[in-house]
């Protein structure tokens, strides 16, 4: 006679789905935040990072090895962006066949108003936390992610 098998707590299985349940309501959280700003989580990350590359605007082949994505999937964002004057192509001076996408003054805008909604996105995820627990977290969250990107956004 075969006695049933006694269900043990997974503790790394349970702290797994937890990280998930947190990051699938961040999203959810980021992306209220983002709507009054007529922008996707995608195209906001896309937008903060055409902004690190400074006056050096990146080609698309850049963004889509930094957003670890096919080039196709950076098109659709560019071609959104564009369509809502954030961006803008521009040929390469250096080879007329390479394209860069630079920032319009409506994209420096729309920065400004993305750090308020991240802000507020990011106040309504931790607002649970005290000031130490909240430093606790970024600790373990650099151990775990590696440190942040430095983007000032």
């Amino acid at each position: 006679m075969n006695t049933p098998a006694v269900s043990t707590p997974d503790p790394d299985g349970l702290l797994a789905e937890q990280l998930l349940r947190l990051t699938r309501r961040l999203h959810r959280i980021q992306k209220r935040h983002l709507e009054p700003v007529g922008i996707t989580p995608a195209q906001s990350r896309l937008l903060r990072l055409v902004a690190q590359f400074g006056d050096a605007p990146p080609r698309m082949a850049d963004l889509a090895a930094r957003l670890e994505v096919v080039p196709r999937a950076v098109t659709s964002l560019v071609d959104g962006l564009e369509a809502a004057g954030r961006v803008r192509r521009v040929p390469d001076p250096a080879n007329r066949r390479v394209v860069r996408i630079e920032l319009t003054d409506e994209g420096r805008a729309t920065l400004r108003e993305l750090r308020s909604a991240r802000r507020a996105a990011a106040e309504d995820i931790l607002a649970p936390l005290t000031v130490e627990q909240r430093e606790v977290l970024g600790g373990l969250l650099t151990a775990l992610a590696g440190p942040a990107p430095e983007s000032g956004c």
